[in-house]
């Protein structure tokens, strides 16, 4: 008769892996525990100054030592937790039964008989995760014993990775099995004992042997147990170490339980909220089931790196990042999300010709649709951009152990104020990042202020990103059309800030008569709005060129600044007047890139680090009256323009300039994490 077995996916198993984990996590979170940790041990436990250990125990304990992640993850969530166990089928029902709660395995054992048990792979995997910032569980005398005799692997690992190992003991209420090991087996309500030793570095010096370093590591580890067993007979404190109760409180992975409630009573609303945005020309009919997390195309195989960008501007900033992981790493796939409909558009135009690139929109956020979004695309990491702080995806990404990093990160003062007033949510969303790049020292300040660690040091995207692109065969024949006229661009405008241009062009109508001016909104969908305040001006969305009796011509297209800004010398940044509703700014260091001489509004709030860097190159326009005295000094003095233009190109190249190197080796640093 064949003996009976368990296949991988059969009903039996899945019914006994699910009884053991209930079994378990009731017993261990009824329990009472006491910790006993030495300060050292502490701190690699939890990663406090960016340095981990590996953790060694007896197989015995094994089935406690969720209990010891469960005290160690709340006070770091950034930690990954890494158990290695045996390819065996017993090996695998470990770690399946632990999964839910974020114990990830390491499969292999040290290779016996000439039989390749993958340890070395198992090796190679447990380095990668230690120098990232991971922790490694093992069991020295697994997975067959002798029993309380550490074999070699945990201090060959150990000198390899040039990392301490701490020593674990444990002990509860229950009884043992007659197993080779005597595993602990606990029962619900009992009490519980862990002693975390001092950690052991340089096992292997003095010319030590890999026997006399196996030996120090079992009696460190059986010292570590009999503490705890003697404590747990006894009752008393063990007088020379920090001691504290904890009881494991169930693991809520979301950063607010509310928000993700919230969204999920209003997701049968919101596809018909996405309908609406679809007749307002806001989503795109084919695709609107994307933001439901729905995929409209294949995953790729092999790594994929999920790049998410709200808009136009986030997508211009991150592009090169984007490109850069895919040239130092052929093996990767981009995913890239977008919120808007003219983001989507940048992408597809900036990257046809990268076929490793693929475009979604991104899911809602809300819990069902995220799942269904990161269960078809499966990423091993997530880079989020600018202020894009959403926290259902990123809690759905931490239960997933993928990790997250922000880059560019932005924290304006009215989001800083905002999230101050939720800083319980705002520092369990922050401390899910595996690290953030601000994007300025105050953007760092509100971060830090919030909770948030592993900040990096400043620089902004946006600096260093390529000159906007352009069809060179559109400009030869525009610049041809429009011969010698002077050329003054508005770039961005908002609503309320085209009637200040057009109260300056007035003034300038005696003193430049030939003057043509473009005016690019920054949502082209206005461009009918903008024609009427200018007298019905032409519009290119529809074809049209300026007449030379034509003195504006309103540019309603998307992705052309690049085009517009090679046109005109002199450039006006929108979305910085005082009339306008918000203002802020936007990215001055484009047409800089592009030898423009630049004039903003005193409201740049949002790229202030952008134009401090540029300084006294750009000038600072409060009225309408200023801005034509600008023009007017600009058409009249171009050798003043010039120096202008030529002082931003000098101030632009001189910041940054290994930004994105160092931001790609992080985030392709996350794919070993």
């Amino acid at each position: 008769m064949r003996p009976f077995r368990l296949s991988s996916g059969s009903l039996l198993r899945k019914v006994l892996i699910c009884s053991v984990r209930g079994y378990l996590g009731l017993t261990l979170r009824t329990m009472r525990w006491t910790f006993t940790v030495d300060p050292a041990a502490r701190k690699l436990l939890t990663a406090q100054d960016g340095h981990t250990a590996i953790v060694a125990f007896w197989h015995e304990a094994l089935p406690l030592t969720p209990a010891l992640w469960w005290w160690a993850e709340p006070q770091n969530p950034t930690l990954r937790l890494h158990v290695l166990i045996s390819r065996n089928r017993d090996g695998r029902l470990i770690a399946d039964i632990v999964a839910p709660w974020r114990i990830w395995s390491i499969a292999g054992s040290s290779d016996t008989r000439g039989k390749n048990k993958g340890g070395a792979a198992a090796i190679r995997r447990m380095r990668a995760r230690l120098r990232h910032g991971g922790i490694v569980a093992i069991t020295p005398d697994g997975p067959r014993g002798p029993r309380r005799q550490a074999q070699q692997g945990a201090t060959a690992l150990a000198a390899m990775v040039k990392m301490p190992i701490v020593p674990v003991g444990a002990t509860c209420s229950g009884f043992r099995l007659k197993s080779w090991d005597r595993m602990i087996v606990p029962v619900p309500f009992g009490k519980g004992r862990f002693v975390c030793g001092a950690p052991l570095f340089h096992l292997h010096a003095d010319g030590r042997s890999d026997a006399e370093a196996g030996q120090l590591l079992s009696a460190a580890i059986t010292d570590a147990m009999g503490q705890a067993e003697a404590a747990m007979r006894s009752k008393v404190r063990i007088a020379h170490l920090p001691t504290e109760e904890f009881r494991p409180q169930p693991l809520d992975l979301m950063p607010s339980r509310l928000w993700a409630t919230a969204a999920t009573v209003a997701a049968p609303a919101l596809p018909f909220f996405l309908r609406w945005r679809q007749t307002r020309g806001k989503e795109i009919a084919s695709r609107v089931r994307e933001k439901m997390g729905f995929a409209s195309q294949p995953r790729p195989l092999g790594a994929v790196i999920w790049f998410h960008a709200a808009s136009v501007g986030e997508v211009v900033s991150i592009l090169p990042l984007v490109e850069n992981c895919l040239r130092q790493n052929a093996r990767v796939t981009a995913l890239m999300t977008t919120g808007t409909v003219t983001a989507a558009r940048m992408v597809a135009q900036r990257t046809v010709q990268e076929a490793r690139i693929v475009h979604q929109f991104v899911p809602l956020d809300v819990p069902r649709w995220g799942k269904r979004f990161l269960s078809h695309w499966r990423p091993q990491a997530a880079v989020f951009t600018e202020s894009e702080l959403w926290p259902n995806l990123i809690g759905l990404c931490h239960e997933r152990n993928l990790p997250v990093a922000l880059v560019n990160g932005r924290m304006s003062p009215v989001s800083f104020k905002k999230w101050c007033n939720a800083p319980r949510i705002a520092r369990r969303m922050l401390d899910r990042f595996a690290w953030i790049a601000p994007r300025s020292s105050e953007d760092a300040r509100h971060f830090e202020a919030l909770g948030a660690r592993n900040l990096l040091a400043c620089g902004d995207l946006k600096t260093v990103a390529h000159a906007l692109p352009v069809q060179e065969d559109a400009l030869q024949k525009l610049q041809t059309y429009i011969g010698k006229r002077p050329l003054f661009l508005a770039a961005s405008t908002h609503d309320g800030e085209e009637e200040d241009i057009r109260k300056a062009l007035e003034q300038l109508r005696n003193d430049v008569p030939d003057l043509l001016t473009l005016v690019v909104p920054r949502h082209p969908e206005r461009g009918a709005i903008v024609s009427s305040l200018f007298s019905g001006a032409p519009r290119r969305s529809l074809g049209q060129l300026p007449e030379k009796t034509d003195s504006v011509w309103v540019c309603d297209t998307l992705g052309e600044l690049g085009l517009f800004y090679r046109l005109a010398p002199m450039v006006f940044i929108g979305n910085s007047l005082p009339d306008v509703k918000g203002g802020g700014g936007h990215n001055p260091l484009e047409p800089a890139r592009l030898d423009c001489a630049l004039a903003t509004g005193p409201l740049v709030h949002n790229f202030i680090e952008a134009f401090r860097s540029l300084g006294e190159s750009v000038t600072v326009v409060e009225t309408a009256t200023d801005l034509a005295a600008w023009v007017r000094q600009m058409v009249s003095d171009p050798e003043l323009r010039a120096r202008k233009a030529t002082l931003s190109q000098e101030r632009v190249s001189a910041v940054n300039g290994d930004l994105i190197d160092r931001l790609t080796t992080r985030v392709l640093d996350l794919l070993k994490s």
